[in-house]
């Protein structure tokens, strides 16, 4: 099974060799991962709504201009998940949607499996533009009710390479959002490698990529998976 993907923002070789790697190790077996950079209409990191804007039209024009046969699904590399529509009225390529691979997000996967499993949750996130933004996300897929909020790391946009720095400061974000009523919180970066610590509190802090591809995987075996594509089914 090939998913396709786009960075949400420009990056540079080395990065992208990272956030590559990085799918290589969450892949599970017979799931082929291919990321694509961003193009020069991608923001550089989202500090503003308006980045997050540009970026969104930017996964949105790339996905959309992608091949349709040969991936099974389309995934972009962000948990605002941008260019995945609501409803499927709402598909950014209007009636010719249904011929390509359907765009799927790691946020509504990873938040639709902790409410099917009876968990109230909540995120962190690198600041408060992506917290507002992913809170809106999840009241438009109907989750509010499970939801617990964000919580707002304020770190800059080079702690997401930075995992033991990155974690260390979700550490002390577990404790308030477990007062606020969550059982489990999601890590508001798809490209940031969650650490056992971090897993293993009371509260784990779930990865939206990992959970995401496994859910995908878990489909595909149980036939469940969009039927498109040609990769091989796991």
């Amino acid at each position: 099974m090939r998913i396709l993907s786009v960075t949400p923002v420009r990056v540079d070789a080395g990065e992208l060799a990272r956030r590559r790697d990085r799918y290589r190790r969450l892949s599970p077996p017979g799931v082929e991962f291919v990321l694509e950079p961003a193009d020069a209409t991608a923001p550089a990191q989202f500090a503003t709504r308006d980045d997050i804007a540009a970026s969104t039209a930017s996964v949105t024009r790339t996905l959309a201009a992608a091949p349709r046969d040969g991936f099974a699904y389309r995934m972009p590399d962000c948990v605002l998940d941008p260019a995945v529509p609501v409803t499927p009225d709402a598909a950014p390529e209007g009636r010719v949607a249904h011929e390509r691979a359907p765009a799927v997000g790691m946020l509504r996967l990873t938040a639709a499996h902790l409410v099917a499993t009876g968990r109230r949750f909540g995120a962190v996130t690198r600041n408060r533009a992506i917290g507002d933004a992913l809170a809106e996300r999840v009241e438009e897929y109907g989750y509010g009710p499970w939801f617990a909020g964000v919580a707002v790391l304020d770190l800059d946009f080079d702690a997401i390479a930075d995992t033991g720095r990155w974690n260390d400061a979700v550490h002390g974000a577990l404790d308030g959002l477990a007062a606020r009523g969550a059982d489990a919180v999601v890590n508001g970066c798809s490209a940031v490698t969650v650490d056992e610590g971090a897993t293993a509190h009371r509260v784990p802090l779930v990865d939206p990529a990992e959970l995401a591809l496994r859910l995908l995987a878990a489909g595909a075996r149980t036939g469940a998976d969009a039927g498109t594509g040609t990769g091989t089914e796991v």
